[in-house]
């Protein structure tokens, strides 16, 4: 393992909720892979990078312009890269393998890297409960409705994407900034149950939009990458250590369970 380092983010939700908060956003989270450029070794994006995001055959939705080059700017420098897609861009398909040799992956993935286990993903419908969305997300999920939703002219999908999205994080509300107990948090109850099959160092999950650092037992750890809206969060792995941080010093407002 080089002396760099593997950086872990997700739910940047760009485009929401306007275009001026979103900007402001978007530069803060370019200028942080701008500090971390030098010291990356590896780059894995959990999902939920924009608030929507469909890849019509040519056209790409209006924004992220920042961010979409700085990713170049490290696919240029040969830096590896990965992509998981969330609930809100699992309408992922070319674009990113093509313009930044980047994976895209739509189900969790495992990984070892310097000995240590990882299983990475973003984290949308793991665990017990949310039948409602695991059945609307075999919906979403089939190329048939991916289909019909591309023919519809992009101003009336992208318009009709946004009402969802809003629609969407209305109904979560403050859930996402309470932590809910061990017996109610779906992902924690996921990662125990795939310890009980096999060992896996770190669990790397977005989604949730709370971070939280929750040690499951001696040997494993469950990281919740939060969001870059309202805790700037991410995690960091030196090969040795995995540790989640907020890049703007809200290292207080992190779950934790030593």
């Amino acid at each position: 393992m080089p002396a760099k380092k593997i950086y872990f983010l997700s739910d940047f939700h760009l485009g929401a909720p306007d275009h001026a908060r979103s900007l402001e956003r978007e530069r803060l989270i370019v200028r942080f892979l701008d500090e971390i450029k030098d010291d990356t070794a590896e780059l894995f994006l959990a999902g939920d990078m924009f608030d929507f995001w469909y890849e019509y055959r040519t056209v790409v939705p209006k924004g992220f312009v920042r961010l979409l080059g700085k990713l170049g700017e490290f696919a240029d420098a040969g830096i590896p890269m990965h992509f998981f897609v969330g609930n809100h861009d699992m309408w992922m398909k070319t674009y990113f393998r093509e313009e930044f040799n980047m994976p895209v992956y739509f189900e969790p993935k495992e990984f070892e890297r310097n000995g240590k286990k990882l299983l990475v993903g973003h984290g949308d419908g793991l665990g017990p409960g949310d039948h409602g969305y695991k059945r609307l997300k075999k919906v979403f999920r089939n190329p048939f409705s991916q289909f019909l939703f591309g023919i519809l002219p992009p101003m009336l999908g992208m318009g009709l994407a946004g009402y969802m999205s809003r629609r969407s994080r209305a109904q979560t509300g403050s859930t996402e900034e309470v932590f809910l107990g061990e017996e109610k948090e779906w992902l924690l109850i996921y990662c125990k149950e795939i310890l009980l099959q096999k060992n896996i160092d770190f669990f790397v999950f977005g989604h949730r939009h709370l971070p939280i650092d929750y040690r499951l037992s001696a040997e494993s750890r469950y990281i919740n990458l939060g969001d870059w809206i309202r805790y700037f969060t991410y995690a960091v792995f030196d090969g040795e250590k995995m540790e989640l941080k907020s890049y703007t010093g809200q290292e207080n407002k992190i779950i934790r369970k030593a």
